[in-house]
């Protein structure tokens, strides 16, 4: 992790154990093709209603750019959540390049449906 400031807009950010969490299902969710990654692909995933949740990475320069996306998750009461780091976000993605945002869609037959419920929860309880 750097040692810059994450930006105070970047509300809620994950702790450690949290990120970790976000970072190792997000990988899974790469492997099951249950990811949508980038600013504009994870706006798309909540315009169709298809979005779990949104992850993005608060060391975002400008933050502005993905500061959309909280309100649109909020209108459609999907949890959304900040990490530290795009870089780990991208490597996370399964891309070399880094990741300011993205998205793990719903699949019904999902082996991930449990994991992905036990982390909304955790990610609801940081907006309480």
């Amino acid at each position: 992790m750097t040692g810059e400031t994450a930006n105070p807009k970047a509300y809620p950010l994950a702790d450690a154990q949290l990120t970790i969490t976000i970072l190792d299902l997000i990988q899974q969710a790469a492997n099951y093709k249950q990811l949508k990654k980038g600013a504009n692909e994870a706006t798309k995933t909540l315009n169709r209603g298809i979005s779990e949740f949104i992850v993005m990475a608060a060391d975002t320069e400008p933050l502005e750019i993905l500061l959309h996306l909280p309100l649109l998750a909020e209108d459609k009461n999907v949890p959304y959540v900040f990490v530290p780091s795009k870089q780990a976000l991208g490597r996370a993605s399964g891309v070399t390049r880094p990741v300011i945002a993205c998205s793990v869609t719903t699949n019904e037959g999902s082996q991930l449906k449990s994991q992905i419920q036990q982390l909304k929860d955790a990610i609801e309880k940081l907006l309480i």
